[in-house]
This record gives C-alpha cells, sequence and structure tokens, in this order.
C-alpha cells in the first residue's frame, strides 16, 4: 500500500480515472489552478522542491517533457496556451508521442525531462520502502486508512484442514505409541508369570524326587514311600557260577534313570524266598533247583520289584568280559594265592593293595576268593568290586558294547538279548565313569528274613519295592551251637542249613570242644524235621533225640568235631 498519494497528503491530489484490465484502480494527479503567481509567491512544497505552475508533469512517463525552469538565471519558461490537448489517452506509458496531460496542459512537443521526487504511484503497488504507515490527518490527528489498503479474507483456506490431520496423526500416533507400551507390559506380565511357573514346578519336582539341595535324600525317600515308587529303574539279577569249585553269587545291577544313579545290589544266598509250592527256600538253593525264571518270580516277590531279566555268567565268562575291556583295575582287601599253583609257597596270584590292576583270570580268582573263617557276605563283595571295575572300563557306546556281549558268544536266558544286555551295560558304564554309582549289601537276618534296614536303606531307596520276607513258621526253625573248635563251622553250617530250605538261628559257641554232634527236638511232630537237618549237615540219624530245645527253635543242633563241613557242601 502507498499512503503517500492519499488526498491531502502534501498538497497533492488524485481522482479515480478507470480501472486496468486487471481491475486495479487507475489514478491521476488532479491539475492544480492556471494563475500565475509571482515567483516570490510560490506555494509550498512539502517534498522540498520550488513547483510552479504552468510546469507539466507526466506522471505515466509517456515521454513527452516540458520545461524546466533555470534556477541559474531565474527565468521562467513560457506556457504555450494554444495547445489543445491531444486525443489519445496512454495510462500505461506506452510511448506515443501525443500524450495526455493529466494537469490539463497540452504537452509540447519537446520532451520535458522527469521530477524524479513527484513520482506518481498507483495505490496497492509497491511503493518506496522507507515510508509504509498511513498519513495522519490534520483533524484528528489520527491515521487516515482507506478500504483499499486492506486484503480481506472471504472465505477459509485448506490450511485449516492441513492442521486438523496433522492433529488426528499425531493424536493416533501417540495412542498407538501408548498400546504399544501396554501390550509390551502385558508380555513382560506374562513371561515372569510363566517363569515364576516353571521355577515353582522344577522346585516342587527336585523336592518331590529327593534332588532338592540341602535336603537329605534319603530321609526325603524314607518318608515318602511315593516318590521312591514313582522312580524309574532298570534291574536285571547277575548270577556268578563257580565252575571249578560251585556255588554262585547273585547281584542285583540297578540303574534308577530318574536319579541317574546306578547300584550293585549284592544278595546274600541265605535270603529266605519261598518257592512256587509255598515252601521257604533260599536264594542259592532256588538258582540251583528252581533256574533262572524260577528265581526271578521268587525274587520280586520278596523285594517288590521288578526284575526285567537274568545274566548268567560263568567263571570262564567273566574272565574272558575281563579280558575283552582291558584288565580292570581295584583296591583288594586280601591276597589271593594262584589255584593253579602246586605249591604253598609259590607267591599269590592278587596282592592285596590299592590300585591293583587284574587281569580275567586275577579277577575270577579274587571274585570267587573265600578265605577260611569268611563269610559268604565277604566274598559277595570281592564280586561286587569286580563288576563294578568292569564297568568303569566297559565303553558307554550301546553299539560297541553290544558288540564286546556278542564276543563272548554267551547264550543268555530269555528274553534278555544281546542287543538289551549291551545298551543296559552300556548307561551303567557311564555312571561308574562319572562317580554315579555304588554298592550296597542287603542286609538279611540270621534267618535269611530281611529287617526294618533293609526294608529302608535297600529295598525302598534303591529298589523302590516293599520288603516281604516268607511268613514265621513257614520253615524250621534251626539253633547250632558250634562245639568244633573251628569258628568258620558255624558259617557254613548257616549255608548248608539255609540252603536246605530250614531257619538259622545261631546260639553261639560251646566253651570246650565235643566229640559228637548231638540232634534234639521236643515235640514229636519236630523228630522227621530233626532227622532231615542230620541229613543236611551230613551227620548220623543216631545223633537226633528228644530233648530240649532253645527257645525259638523246632531242633537244636550241637556241632561236635565230628561233623565234617565238605561231607554236607
Amino acid at each position: 500500500m502507498n499512503d503517500r498519494y492519499d488526498a491531502g497528503y502534501g498538497g497533492d491530489q488524485y481522482e479515480l480515472v478507470g480501472y486496468d484490465e486487471y481491475n486495479q484502480p487507475v489514478y491521476r494527479q488532479v491539475p492544480a489552478q492556471q494563475t500565475q503567481q509571482p515567483p516570490q509567491q510560490q506555494p509550498y512544497d512539502p517534498y522540498g522542491q520550488q513547483q510552479q505552475q504552468g510546469y507539466a508533469y507526466d506522471p505515466y512517463a509517456t515521454g513527452t517533457q516540458q520545461q524546466t525552469p533555470d534556477y541559474d538565471t531565474g527565468a521562467q519558461p513560457a506556457y504555450d496556451s494554444r495547445q489543445a490537448p491531444q486525443s489519445g489517452y496512454d495510462p500505461y506509458a506506452t510511448g506515443t508521442t501525443t500524450a495526455y496531460d493529466p494537469y490539463g496542459q497540452t504537452a509540447t512537443s519537446g520532451q520535458q525531462p522527469r521530477v524524479a521526487e513527484q513520482t506518481a504511484y498507483i495505490p496497492q503497488q509497491g511503493g518506496p520502502a522507507e515510508d509504509t504507515e498511513a498519513p495522519k490527518t490534520p483533524e484528528t490527528g489520527e491515521r487516515d486508512y482507506r478500504t483499499e489498503q486492506f486484503a480481506f479474507v472471504e472465505e477459509p483456506t485448506d490450511d485449516s484442514e492441513d492442521v486438523i490431520d496433522w492433529l488426528n496423526f499425531t493424536e493416533n500416533r501417540t495412542e498407538r505409541r501408548e498400546e504399544a507400551k501396554r501390550r509390551a507390559r502385558g508380555r513382560m506380565v506374562a513371561l515372569v508369570v510363566a517363569l515364576a511357573l516353571v521355577v515353582s514346578g522344577g522346585v516342587g519336582y527336585l523336592w518331590y524326587a529327593g534332588k532338592l539341595p540341602g535336603v537329605s535324600s534319603s530321609a526325603s525317600k524314607s518318608g515318602t514311600t511315593t516318590a521312591a515308587g514313582a522312580q524309574n529303574r532298570d534291574v536285571i539279577v547277575v548270577h556268578l557260577h563257580n565252575t571249578a569249585k560251585g556255588g554262585t553269587s547273585s547281584v542285583l545291577l540297578v540303574d534308577n534313570t530318574t536319579l541317574k544313579q546306578g547300584t550293585t545290589v549284592l544278595l546274600p544266598n541265605s535270603l529266605a524266598l519261598t518257592d512256587d509250592d509255598g515252601n521257604t527256600t533260599t536264594l542259592a538253593k532256588s538258582v540251583d533247583d528252581d533256574g533262572t525264571s524260577g528265581t526271578v518270580d521268587q525274587l520280586n516277590t520278596v523285594l517288590g520289584t521288578d526284575i526285567e531279566g537274568t545274566w548268567r555268567l560263568d567263571t570262564p565268562y567273566l574272565q574272558n568280559l575281563v579280558d575283552l575291556v582291558g584288565n580292570i583295575d581295584i583296591d583288594t582287601n586280601a591276597d589271593v594265592p594262584d589255584p593253579a599253583a602246586t605249591k604253598k609257597s609259590a607267591a599269590p596270584l592278587v596282592h592285596k593293595g590299592k590300585d591293583q590292576t587284574l587281569s580275567g583270570k586275577m579277577a575270577v580268582a579274587y571274585a570267587t576268593y573265600r578265605a577260611s573263617g569268611e563269610s559268604q557276605n565277604t566274598q559277595l563283595e570281592r564280586f561286587g568290586q569286580v563288576m563294578q571295575g568292569v564297568l568303569r572300563q566297559l565303553t558307554s557306546d550301546p553299539t560297541a558294547a553290544t558288540t564286546t556281549v556278542q564276543t563272548l558268544a554267551q547264550i543268555l536266558d530269555p528274553p534278555l538279548t544281546d542287543k538289551d544286555l549291551g545298551t543296559f551295560l552300556a548307561k551303567l558304564a557311564d555312571l561308574a565313569k562319572s562317580g554315579d554309582y555304588k554298592t550296597a549289601l542287603l542286609p538279611v537276618q540270621n534267618d535269611g528274613t530281611l529287617t526294618a534296614q533293609a526294608s529302608a536303606s535297600v529295598v525302598k531307596d534303591v529298589l523302590g519295592g516293599t520288603a516281604k520276607s516268607p511268613d514265621e513258621g513257614s520253615a524250621v526253625r534251626v539253633s547250632v551251637q558250634n562245639a568244633t573248635g573251628v569258628k568258620d563251622d558255624t558259617e557254613k553250617a548257616r549255608v548248608v542249613l539255609l540252603n536246605g530250605g530250614f531257619t538259622f538261628l545261631e546260639a553261639g559257641t560251646a566253651s570246650g570242644a565235643s566229640a559228637k554232634s548231638k540232634i534234639t527236638y521236643s515235640d514229636a511232630a519236630d523228630k522227621e524235621n530233626a532227622t532231615e537237618v542230620a541229613k543236611t549237615l551230613g551227620l548220623s540219624t543216631s545223633a537226633v533225640t528228644k530233648g530240649t530245645v532253645s527257645a525259638n527253635a523246632d531242633v537244636s543242633v550241637v556241632l561236635g568235631e565230628d561233623y565234617k563241613p565238605s561231607s554236607s557242601s
């Protein structure tokens, strides 16, 4: 806007003469009075310039020039009133020679210079940058604004819709972020809950299985029968047959797959069993009389376990097995003489000591050795040492272990196969190498029955079963007192009587030796049983007499010097 050309500003006046092709108003300056005034009485020039009437000014730059005063001489230009106005009007300064004088004067034919200080501007076009404010009116002293100086907004533009869209976008984006945060928090809570359930379940399982650190496994198992029974166990029975001297030794190989624990359970030959006819017998007698199948059924009944197969291991096969695995290293507890030695002064085949390396022959000699005065359990423990030594040397690869079993060329008792035995032994070998293997002796009383200790420590914890010994009174109870002068005869008589199906009761050792053995019964119904006891011990039936017997016994026996253990074996 150009406020400086409004009416009343500086004495110049403009009037509307029309509109251009862009519908913009076109103004012209109103002509001044034609009367001449003396030079010394010129009107006040607000622009600091001396203007006189008769000086033509072409605001539209038509190219027509008027005379300018000569300020050096003070002469005034002549005004030619004879020139008539031209018919053409060029508001856009087209440069034609015929121009219209907006001051009502006829332009001279000569070109007149343009006064730069009074250059006219069309309102609403860009004016001088140094003065953009509207002029003040003399009456009110306030600025005078005109309508054409303003631009009015008649309709809203599209910018408002863009702002609304941007606000909606920002709001939706914030909501999406908050929703993502809520979902993330929900997933985190679900994950924490799932982890808590897994941890609590794992701790519960460890407590249930008795594997929780800081909790005694024996206490937890003894107090929780279900936990011990719920564990998975693979069990086979091994019978070692001494083909040179006779006799058998039996052990159970147990793989507890739940606790990752292997165990060799030593079974004394005096363990009381019940045969198919309901009669009481012993483990040793059952192996000889009833064979493997009958013995397995009887063991399952007494121990409450589930034996999956029987491995009959004769001493020659044991020797070959040790040689196949490359000898074994065990701690021996006795010097074992060489069975093939002809002189008593010959060096022992196996020396007592730690980390003794045994070949197949040496391992068989040590596993079957029983010194004078030793119990059968002592020899059984040696057999258990040899079995554990073999497992430590055996490969843990099921395929290679099966090949080792097949190399023995044994005929196994059904349903046990070479592959089943090889796979089973490979698992135990892995446990033996890692140290998760132990040997346990089944405690048996003198009468061959199981004690409460055996039921808790071995039968329940190791085998996961329940002990069930034969009923009392089902077998003839024989009380034995040793008067032979040889301490080992008591143990030998016990083995013979147990193998014969009798219940052995130890009566101690007599103060002095007796030449003759004596067998006594108190009830006439037990005379036949007393006669059978004499035959079992290899004594004459004439030693059987009626008399007083010890408490809790049906037959009493006093072994004299005439007792020959070899004749009863």
